[in-house]
């Protein structure tokens, strides 16, 4: 397409999936029966996926318990009474605590992708969780024998090798989620925080060259679980500066919920360097209502107006359901959506004649 459109990653589980995880991890599901609940999840994912026109598909993370705890589930050296996320509605989300080192992923995300790529012939966009995230998992009160130091060093090796295998198996490019970047600044409104997130996080993207770089690409939103955010009134002004000292080829930015895009857009004009794309969201997946492409459209050529051509690509603001368990979108309702990012972005595109 003329002007670039991808999706975020996540996408509702289909209710059977959502109760088969319930069960196994209750004891009442076998591996076998999850497995084919998995399975067939999938490919309808990628189906309808394709459907939609999207020429960039994802596997809709069916099978991750979620887009932050994929690496970790089941690992034997965490705990519970980790670090706690409260939501905007009231609701939270709790990471585990490690117990003891060395860590090491159980999982890594190329897992994903290789099941996903048995099913399409379509490019496979595959989102990893960011090293910063997971540092959260390191107790404050430290770990004997293995300090924060150390974890650190495993974490960025890691977190590495989460992104390498990705792109050796054919990923058409990697999503870092930096979700927690806003919330960061909501932490620790001094943005010490968000420095070093960004400074670790560089860590891990240092290793792999200018060429990969331009394969990898990091997502920035406020949060997005069961229709409720964590740091939507973070001013992202106080963000962006910083996030665009990642060192990555691009961006994909929360934008469609934003009550004052145009002052965003402003903002990443003049901290986005030449060679990044960015990727504006132009549809709020946490708002029932679906999106029309006109609508889609407007917000695409919103964007042009300030970011070149050469430059701006469209995405939507946040996956669907990054969690495992929520169900607050009809999976129905996040494919149409998609839909309309795709048919707007076209429209944009004729208009603007590209």
């Amino acid at each position: 397409m003329p002007i670039p459109t991808e999706p975020i990653g996540s996408i509702p589980r289909p209710p059977e999936l959502i109760a088969g995880m319930a069960g196994f991890a209750a004891g009442g599901t076998s591996q076998d029966q999850l497995r084919s609940l998995s399975d067939h999840a999938l490919r309808d994912t990628i189906q309808r996926f394709e459907a939609t026109g999207s020429p960039v598909i994802t596997d809709g993370e069916q099978t991750k318990p979620s887009f932050a705890t994929y690496p970790i589930h089941g690992l034997e050296t965490l705990a519970p009474g980790g670090v706690t996320i409260p939501f905007a509605d009231g609701h939270t989300r709790q990471l585990p605590r490690l117990t003891a080192g060395p860590f090491r992923y159980r999982t890594y995300a190329a897992q994903f992708l290789e099941e996903a790529r048995k099913h399409t012939r379509l490019p496979v966009k595959q989102a990893v969780i960011s090293a910063s995230a997971l540092s959260l998992l390191y107790p404050q009160e430290g770990l004997p024998g293995y300090s924060r130091d150390m974890f650190l060093d495993d974490l960025v090796r890691e977190a590495q090798e989460d992104i390498r295998r990705c792109l050796e198996k054919g990923a058409y490019n990697v999503q870092i989620d930096f979700t927690e970047a806003r919330l960061s600044v909501k932490l620790d409104p001094s943005k010490q925080l968000l420095r070093a997130f960004v400074g670790l996080n560089n860590r891990v993207l240092e290793r792999f060259t200018e060429a990969d770089r331009k394969r990898i690409g990091v997502h920035t939103c406020p949060g997005g679980d069961q229709d409720s955010t964590h740091s939507a009134d973070v001013d992202y002004g106080e963000l962006l500066p910083d996030l665009f000292a990642l060192k990555v080829g691009s961006f994909y930015i929360q934008l469609a919920s934003e009550p004052d895009r145009n002052r965003v857009l402003h903002i990443i004009k003049q901290h986005a360097r030449r060679d990044q794309k960015i990727f504006v969201g132009v549809i709020d997946p946490i708002d029932r209502r679906i999106e029309t492409p006109g609508e889609v459209r407007d917000r695409v050529l919103e964007a042009a107006t300030l970011i070149p051509l050469a430059q701006l690509g469209t995405t939507d603001d946040c996956g669907f359901a990054p969690f495992g368990d929520d169900s607050s979108t009809p999976r129905d309702t996040a494919f149409e959506k998609i839909r309309a990012r795709v048919a707007g972005t076209k429209l944009a595109a004729m208009t603007l004649g590209v």
